[in-house]
């Protein structure tokens, strides 16, 4: 039988799904696919063995069928095709691709069904829990903490309610924050010691609906970076590798290199601070975060100004943005809209923009070109590997005078 080239997949779409020249699609399908008249996949050359036995059940991964060639090509279409809806293009270098078993953080789910504990990721686009006993993201130190935690759990879960599990891996080893058990009594401390020592924990802690409770942390939970031991909140945000991490800090030296004084903005935990040899204007609206920043940055002496500031509610002004000779920003998945107008009323040579969302990204990139500033490239990194959730740094640069 002969297919016509309509009948190719030719691309990704944004929620996973493969699609023909003109316009059918196909789930699990990729690039050079085709998809016969029956609605059938025919595999073709980049379409690779899903090495995890739990895919596509698992919502954890939504491409494990893509190799590595039409996954980085998923990336830069994604990132094409928000830039072209605001009418928009520049160079889109090759994405860096952290490893499998990489992801030093997580967020999975446990329940109690037919007298057992499961725990894991949703099932794609359902509520229906998918009970992992393999998982080709999380880190192997990550993942070696679940069949403990069935155990433990099993004294804590109630029927019919789930529990949402933090993993976050530390300097000192597993930070872990879960919500929504109860553990109340000595034999539920005990429970919980025995546990934290046997399975490299260093800080344990419940949320039942008033917030997190602190029950094991012998001594204060820190994360490295750039060389700097910060101390880490329970369940702060951290990049989801440390290949990831690594790629989005060298895009960022990139952009702004030179620079004497640079506003770290969405600075977070200072994962772009401590990484800038400058002196660096940190600014975010998490108070334990910007705590724990400013404190790490006086223990390492570093040249910091940390500022407890609402970046949408209070964004740098024009006139404070021209303080500085480049600005880097790491917005959450809304973007920075409103900080993004004032950048491109300002001066200032050089922008870094740190994205988890190329279409918020590409809202702002639109208002500040507006501005008479450059997109000169952006550098894609899918550290969420196989699944369709993808990041950037992009640098931005003025030549033309503000409006």
């Amino acid at each position: 039988m002969t297919h016509s080239t309509n009948d190719t997949i030719i691309r990704v779409a944004a929620r996973g799904e493969g699609l023909t020249a003109d316009g059918r699609s196909a789930p699990l399908a990729a690039p050079g696919d085709t998809l016969t008249a029956d609605g059938a996949v025919l595999p073709g050359p980049h379409h690779q063995v899903p090495p995890c036995r739990h895919f596509p059940t698992c919502g954890g991964c939504q491409l494990q069928h893509l190799d590595d060639a039409s996954y980085a090509q998923f990336i830069v279409d994604r990132i094409a095709g928000a830039l072209a809806a605001h009418h928009l293009a520049t160079d889109i270098r090759a994405p860096q691709l952290s490893p499998p078993k990489t992801r030093r953080r997580a967020a999975l789910q446990a329940e109690l069904k037919a007298g057992k504990v499961q725990i894991g990721f949703s099932e794609n686009a359902s509520h229906t829990l998918v009970d992992i006993y393999e998982c080709w993201v999380l880190t192997p130190e990550l993942f070696a903490v679940i069949a403990p935690l069935r155990v433990l759990l099993a004294k804590f879960l109630r029927k019919n309610r789930r529990a949402r599990l933090h993993l976050t891996q530390a300097d000192q080893g597993l930070d872990l924050l879960i919500e929504g058990i109860e553990a109340e009594g000595l034999d539920a401390a005990e429970a919980i010691s025995a546990f934290a020592l046997a399975n490299n924990v260093a800080r344990f802690a419940i949320d039942s609906g008033m917030g997190p409770e602190v029950r094991w942390e012998p001594e204060p939970v820190t994360v490295t970076l750039s060389g700097v031991p910060v101390p880490l909140p329970v369940a702060a945000f951290l990049q989801a590798t440390a290949d990831g991490e690594g790629a989005l800090i060298a895009a960022v030296r990139t952009a702004t290199a030179g620079a004497a004084t640079i506003a770290d903005l969405f600075a977070g935990l200072g994962t772009f601070t401590f990484a800038l040899s400058a002196k660096v204007y940190a600014g975010e609206a998490a108070r334990d975060a910007i705590l724990s920043l400013k404190g790490a940055a006086a223990q390492a002496r570093r040249p910091v100004f940390a500022d407890h500031r609402d970046l949408y509610r209070r964004p740098l002004t024009t006139a404070e943005l021209d303080r500085f000779d480049a600005i880097a920003l790491d917005p959450p998945r809304a973007g920075a809209r409103e900080q993004a107008l004032l950048l491109a009323a300002a001066k200032v040579p050089t922008i870094a923009y740190v994205s988890c969302n190329p279409s918020s990204f590409a809202r702002d990139a639109e208002e500040i070109c507006k501005g008479g500033y450059t997109l000169d490239w952006i550098q894609p990194v899918g550290q969420f590997r196989w699944s369709t959730h993808v990041e950037l740094a992009a640098k931005f640069s003025r030549d033309t005078p503000p409006r």
